[in-house]
């Protein structure tokens, strides 16, 4: 895909929260770097009441650091908003990524609708159609052997 890369924004995050704001929340990703990025660190950590910690400078000190320290903070068990990230390598864990490319594909792309209602409805139509004629396993073909350059 080109352009900006994709990732868990920040404003999804905190969209996500607001539906339920005093529950656990956990969510699981894949290692792409917007996943640790440093504006989910500070939304986390606003949203867990993490004010008396010393988050530091991105790219030099602390927490913020780099994706290591600010994953670490993201995966903390001990924080109601956490981060469970998938292996490197581990794509058959994100099948349904598959998926919604076909939905996105075959149904919403230039798709006009005016109601989140009407949205549901055209999706769950989909998925009645989807599963009617045309679900079937997805074909896993990675060897394990790292990509030829």
């Amino acid at each position: 895909m080109r352009g900006k890369p994709q990732g868990i924004e920040p404003n999804a995050i905190k969209e996500t929260i607001e539906t339920d704001p005093d529950a656990q929340w956990v969510f699981v990703v894949d290692q792409l770097n917007t996943h640790k990025s440093e504006s989910l660190v500070l939304l986390v950590a606003t949203l867990c009441g993490l004010i008396d910690i010393d988050l530091g400078v991105k790219g030099k000190s602390g927490i913020l650091k780099n994706m290591e320290t600010r994953k670490a903070i993201l995966c903390n068990p001990e924080h109601r908003i956490r981060f469970i990230y998938t292996p490197k390598h581990a794509s058959w864990l994100n099948q349904v990524e598959i998926w919604f490319s076909i939905l996105v594909r075959r149904r919403l792309t230039r798709l006009s609708v005016k109601s989140t209602a009407e949205l549901k409805e055209t999706v769950l139509e989909f998925i009645g159609y989807f599963n009617r004629t045309m679900a079937k396993p997805f074909k896993w073909t990675y060897r394990g052997r790292a990509l030829q350059a």
